[in-house]
């Protein structure tokens, strides 16, 4: 073409609005990746000058951002530059006939590559100009790109130094993205660790500031300690517990995991920084390592992990499968080592992660047996280790809810201890300890099997405890409770409120129904609840019944069974049932909290009339 001529402008063959509008909203998170799409061209580019002419440490990336005195954005880079043939190859790729062959543009190749970086820089710039000379050798040339939809080209005389540069003239609203301050702070984020040179100029003079610098994780097995555990502080904001050198040689992946020197909250997810190529892909990959692994935050650096369509989080293929397995692997080998060399580091870290080891031990036979004597749960006899447990018992048990557990906790025999089952992963540990210690039997145990344990009432008194059982049940038969009496070792214990998990249920039901309104939820609440009953009956069993245990050795419960008093006895009964139910620390109902402030104000009327009609000379 005539190179002092323009050539006639030319429309996209696509909605170049409806192109953008889906960039911004569907495939990109924000706008601020225009930058990183530049970077990642400007990285290729030179990469392929190096494969014409070989290094040339000169080489990299300028960019201007706006400023008072510079009204366009320029991002220059010394690589390989377009020829017009090329260019012309580009127009086509960028003017599909279609959105969806947009999407589909091939990122494996540069000119693909290249494409998707200049749609991207159209959600920041209403005019794109891109200058271009190729090493090939070939004239220079000129696209200029508007948000109208037209865009030209032309050839280009005079000299053009071998690159390419890429000019913005900002949309309306975004020129903070082209400013000066964004600008650095997004080279820093996407490029700080690109094997060119990146420089970003500053306003008034002020020379330009490199962005790029080594990165210790890139080879993390030949990196000091101490540079990566001072890495780690910047990654994380804390000293981390320890690093690990990771590397997965199938997928030319590299990487350091740090070792989070606390516990993460419950559901916290795996905030895993990902380089591609050296360049930032995200901060926030969540896919990256196996599901018991959230005592880590990795960073790591791969050529062959897949990268979704935005660019901004990993496809889920067998390359990423691998890597993770690997990652996995070197983890647990880690925890291994630990154990065999560093008991009073493993003992901290245990402390620390004990959630996460147990989830992995319960999957791992070989880590289980290095690991689980050093894991703790609470039992009948306070907290303990697994180790100290199994070495003073062979007989254990375990409760499956916490609420059994707590009830069964008063009761227990000190020498049958019980495991708090209830907390995750502990009836799963529980019942993976006798295929690790010889000799130990473990058995689930429910809070009806306790009962048969406790002590039964001598025979002189059966007349008395009977008569007791039956008026006391009579008081609680609205609350849905059977009064039943033994000898618990503690005498200071009134009763004990003792339910199966079933029953629970079952209350639990019935108290959400109470406070439902009439509809559906509030039906299917009551069918629940009959088809629980209809289930336990088809079962022989009887109606689901909680069970209030009173301590005969309690003198409390001895005065109660020769009280002739009915009103008296029916309000200490309540009382009781309620105190029962705080302390297995129950939720008290409407009807619970209604039964506990009648039963007191009628035992202090009770009193005070009682007082009342005492002689005067008996009062106090």
């Amino acid at each position: 073409m005539n190179a002092d001529s323009r050539d006639d402008l030319h429309s996209f063959q696509v909605n170049l609005t409806g192109v953008v509008d889906l960039l911004s909203k569907h495939i990109y998170s924000s706008p601020r990746v225009y930058l990183r799409e530049l970077l990642q061209n400007g990285r290729d580019a030179l990469a392929a000058r190096v494969e014409l002419e070989g290094q040339d440490p000169s080489r990299g990336i300028r960019i201007t951002p706006l400023s008072e005195h510079n009204d366009t954005f320029q991002f220059q880079d010394d690589g390989i530059g377009l020829t017009a043939d090329e260019m012309t190859e580009l127009l086509s790729t960028v003017g599909r006939s279609s959105k969806r062959d947009i999407f589909d543009l091939p990122r494996s190749d540069y000119l693909g590559q290249f494409g998707i970086g200049l749609l991207s820089c159209f959600m920041v710039a209403d005019q794109i100009v891109i200058q271009s000379r190729s090493a090939r050798g070939s004239a220079p040339v000129e696209w200029i790109g508007n948000s109208d939809g037209t865009f030209s080209v032309r050839e280009l005389e005079g000299d053009l130094p071998i690159g390419t540069t890429v000019s913005l003239k900002p949309r309306f609203d975004q020129h903070d993205l082209l400013s000066t301050s964004t600008v650095l702070a997004l080279a820093k984020t996407f490029a700080e660790f690109l094997p060119v040179g990146v420089r970003v100029d500053l306003p008034g003079g002020g020379g330009s500031e490199t962005v790029t610098h080594d990165a210790p994780f890139l080879d993390a097995h030949t990196a000091t300690a101490s540079e990566l555990l001072t890495y780690g502080r910047e990654l994380l904001g804390v000293d981390p517990f320890a690093a690990i050198p990771l590397s997965v040689p199938g997928t030319n992946t590299t990487g350091v995991a740090y070792v989070l020197p606390s516990s993460p909250p419950p559901g916290a997810r795996q905030a895993n920084r990902v380089y591609l190529g050296r360049m930032l892909l995200s901060e926030n990959v969540d896919a990256l390592l196996p599901d018991w692994a959230f005592f880590v935050r990795v960073v790591l650096n791969s050529t062959s992990l897949t990268p979704t369509a935005s660019r901004e989080s990993l496809v889920d293929d067998d390359i990423l499968e691998h890597t993770r397995a690997a990652i996995g692997t070197t983890l647990r080998q880690w925890v291994l080592e630990m154990a065999a060399r560093h008991p009073a580091q493993l003992n901290d870290f245990v402390q620390i992660h004990s959630l996460a080891l147990k989830s992995l031990v319960i999957h791992d036979e070989e880590l289980a047996k290095f690991i689980t004597p050093w894991l703790s749960v609470e039992t009948t006899l306070g907290r303990m280790t697994i180790e100290s447990l199994t070495r003073d018992h062979t007989q254990l048990r375990y409760a499956e809810t916490v609420d059994e557990f707590r009830q069964i906790a008063s009761i227990a025999s000190p020498d049958r201890p019980v495991i708090n089952g209830g907390y995750i992963y502990d009836t799963e540990i529980a019942r993976l300890l006798p295929t690790l210690v010889d000799g130990l039997t473990v058995d689930r145990v429910s809070v009806l099997d306790e009962l048969d344990f406790l002590e039964v009432p001598p025979l002189d008194a059966r007349s008395l405890v009977a008569k007791l059982e039956d008026r006391a049940s009579a008081v609680l038969a609205d609350a849905g409770c059977a009064v039943i009496v033994r000898g618990v070792p503690a005498t200071d214990v009134t009763g004990l409120y003792l339910a199966d998990p079933e029953v629970l249920r079952s209350i639990d039901r019935r108290a959400a129904r109470e406070i439902s309104r009439p509809g559906l939820w509030k039906d299917v609440l009551g069918k629940m609840d009959a088809f629980a009953e209809e289930r336990l009956a088809s079962d022989g069993t009887s109606k689901s019944l909680a069970r209030l245990c009173l301590n005969w050795n309690n003198p409390v419960v001895v005065t109660l069974s020769t009280l002739s008093d009915d009103a008296v006895f029916s309000r200490t009964i309540e009382l009781l049932y309620v105190q029962a139910l705080l302390t297995s620390q129950r939720p008290l109902s409407v009807r619970d909290r209604a039964m506990m402030t009648n039963s007191m104000s009628d035992l202090i009327a009770m009193s005070v009339a009682l007082g009342d009609s005492l002689p005067e000379s008996s009062s106090l």
